[in-house]
């Protein structure tokens, strides 16, 4: 008896598992506009850390938040510490390598409080490291940083207020993949 009841509960175990892993991977389908080109292969995955710089300015009396520059510290699989990501977009290897970007496509994050994922062309590189074979750059899995009114309404200067205003909002480790040609 004592061993049915093992055996069941390990294949209502596993069945559970299973049924987590496939729904977590529906969940995160990649939608075909961040799609890389078929002809690129993974070079590097890595995780930012860091936040979203945000500046506050009047238009006709209105006040409206726009991105002023990422500033994020990049993270490799084993948790060290890669590189970093600044306004351009940028990218920054220890090594001294570095690209800038365009973004070409961009989807809506499952998660509303988190910033859009976004596919981007390599238009420019700079030192012969680890990044000079990267040619397009997918930034998914966002988690934060997304500036809706709600988040940052109370930070708003009052009308007549002559200053600009920053603010940073947190962003949690999105997946940063970098791929290149063959």
């Amino acid at each position: 008896m004592r061993n049915r009841i093992r055996g069941f509960a390990s294949a209502t175990l596993l069945a559970a598992a299973s049924a987590a892993v496939s729904f977590s991977l529906a969940a995160q389908q990649l939608p075909q506009q961040l799609q890389p080109p078929a002809n690129e292969q993974l070079l590097l995955q890595v995780h930012a850390k860091g936040d979203q710089i945000y500046a506050c300015k009047s238009d006709a009396g209105k006040f409206t938040w726009t991105l002023k520059a990422p500033d994020a510290q990049l993270i490799d699989k084993d948790g060290k510490f890669f590189g970093k990501h600044f306004a351009g977009p940028s990218w920054e290897a220890n090594d001294g390598s570095r690209v800038t970007g365009k973004a070409v496509a961009n989807a809506p994050s499952p998660d509303a409080e988190s910033i859009p994922w976004l596919l981007v062309n390599v238009i420019s590189h700079d030192g012969s490291g680890v990044l000079s074979r990267v040619t397009t750059i997918q930034r998914l899995n966002t988690k934060g940083g997304q500036s809706t009114g709600h988040r940052l309404r109370r930070f708003a200067p009052r009308p007549g207020t002559p200053r600009s205003i920053l603010r940073r909002l947190p962003l949690l480790r999105p997946e940063v993949i970098l791929l290149s040609f063959p």
